[in-house]
């Protein structure tokens, strides 16, 4: 799957998103190494401490169901700092997160994002 495609999945799953707060819509695509994608839409809640965003959504039901070496994330915001950190525990500084739009994106590594992340 090319960066292209990943966006427009990115894109699709940003439908789902339930945002009755912020009215901020996210949606988010997670390409495996072993091929598979797993999508992600931000959910909020009330008290805004529960919310998830939609590349830790993505994350965790790859994570659920086995997988743990990622390929590439596409998203339809700048990944937040938490997501960020996230992303750190699974995947190397050479990562590569699209940013897109739906016109196009913008490509950077998971180092550039977030230069000093968290390792144990």
């Amino acid at each position: 799957m090319n960066g292209n495609e990943l966006c427009k999945e990115a894109v699709k799953a940003m439908e789902n998103a339930y945002a009755p707060y912020s009215k901020f819509k996210v949606g988010a695509a997670l390409l495996t190494k072993s091929g598979k994608v797993y999508t992600g839409c931000n959910i909020e809640n009330a008290s805004f401490s529960p919310t998830v965003c939609a590349e830790r959504t993505a994350i965790f039901k790859a994570v659920s169901e086995g997988e743990r070496e990622f390929e590439m994330l596409a998203v339809t915001s700048s990944p937040c700092g938490v997501c960020r950190q996230v992303l750190t525990e699974f995947c190397d500084d050479d990562f590569i997160i699209l940013i897109t739009n739906g016109d196009g994106y913008t490509k950077h590594t998971l180092g550039e994002l977030l230069p000093h992340g968290f390792k144990l």
